[in-house]
């Protein structure tokens, strides 16, 4: 396949997803917090917005059914012209999902994409999702997050590439590289030049909250971004105000984060492949364990802490608040939408003023 700009692959997601605007912005499939109402928020924005995974695999029929009610009254997709397909997106994390669930709830409801993420055997696994999922929806894209160059590769040349490559740098939140990853702004651009004659386009993750970020990653080679940290502060996110507050509370992720499985384990979540761990603001849970504290003293006061609602956490909380390293530059609480359009509007701006330099 003849090399595609970056132009042109922005242009041939818009015609696979005709509602969305330039520059597009794609809410990030966060477990359990990225719902329904926040992802067809995002989505009637003009952006993409992805269902996170769930507590259980068949939590995603409802969430699907949700989002179908919430589709069918949102004004922005009333004169869709792709009505075969549901204008948002759902993440699964391969590693412990249920194939056949997916299968099952995707060509139920027909999301217009799937988000993959976490496999343990690695593209092989990727590859029997994307079969899966294409023979039961074949209009629907499949979506690969990659972490690392290799991942990124052996994506693009495998018998069952995806369709887009969501190339996610070290500054993510939630479960990323555990020891082998890349910054968003070294990461990206080799990964582009890399995959360059594949055609796939790739969306930037990692650190990106406003439209400098945006901007940024257009530089880059970008067909879009994806936000997760940002919209955790949005007023449909499903989580907890207390963890919301720490979310605005924090600032310099560099010393106020700390990636590591003890929140997992302490949550009850044991089994997540090696090369994973989650970004998380550091509170006493993190303190006492480097102090010495036994885990099952520590487990103890976790559970304790956790009946207490939302002054579980915060600096002196126990309770897990996973976060991207750019955690400081969300300051507000926000509609999904006004988050979306701002950070377009920012960039877009940016973008013209560069251009006017000359």
């Amino acid at each position: 396949m003849a090399s595609l700009r970056p132009a042109d692959l922005r242009r041939m997601l818009a015609q696979i997803y005709p509602w969305i605007k330039s520059p597009l912005i794609v809410g990030a499939p966060m477990r359990v917090m990225s719902g329904p109402s926040l992802a067809v928020a995002v989505s009637s924005a003009g952006g993409l917005g992805f269902i996170g995974p769930q507590v259980t695999a068949e939590d995603v029929f409802l969430d699907l059914e949700k989002a179908v009610d919430l589709v069918s009254s949102a004004s922005a997709f009333r004169r869709r012209t792709s009505p075969a397909l549901l204008p948002i997106g759902v993440g699964f994390q391969t590693w412990n999902g249920d194939l056949q669930v997916a299968k099952s709830a995707v060509q139920k409801h027909r999301p217009c994409a799937i988000w993959l993420f976490a496999p343990r055997r690695g593209q092989d696994e990727l590859n029997e999702w994307t079969t899966g999922v294409r023979q039961a929806s074949p209009e629907t894209q499949v979506w690969i997050q990659v972490g690392t160059l290799g991942e990124a590769i052996e994506a693009a040349r495998s018998p069952t590439p995806p369709d887009v490559l969501v190339v996610q740098g070290a500054e993510a939140g939630g479960h990323g590289r555990a020891k082998d990853g890349l910054g968003t702004m070294a990461l990206f651009p080799e990964t582009a030049d890399a995959t360059r004659e594949s055609g796939i386009p790739l969306v930037a993750a990692g650190g990106i909250v406003d439209g400098r970020g945006v901007a940024a990653a257009l530089a880059l080679g970008a067909a879009g971004v994806a936000m997760g940290t940002r919209l955790l502060a949005a007023t449909e996110t499903r989580i907890s105000r207390g963890y919301q507050n720490e979310v605005l509370r924090a600032t310099d992720g560099a010393t106020s984060t700390v990636r590591t499985q003890l929140y997992n384990h302490l949550r009850g979540a044991f089994g997540w492949p090696d090369q994973f761990s989650p970004r998380t603001l550091i509170n006493r849970s993190w303190v006492d364990h480097e102090a010495g504290v036994p885990f099952d003293r520590l487990k103890q006061l976790h559970d304790e802490a956790a009946k207490t609602g939302d002054a579980g956490w915060g600096l002196e909380g126990r309770l897990a608040t996973y976060v991207g390293a750019a955690v400081g530059l969300v300051r507000s609480v926000d509609d999904a939408g006004a988050i979306v359009n701002r950070a377009r509007d920012e960039a877009t701006s940016i973008i013209r003023s560069l251009a006017d330099d000359d």
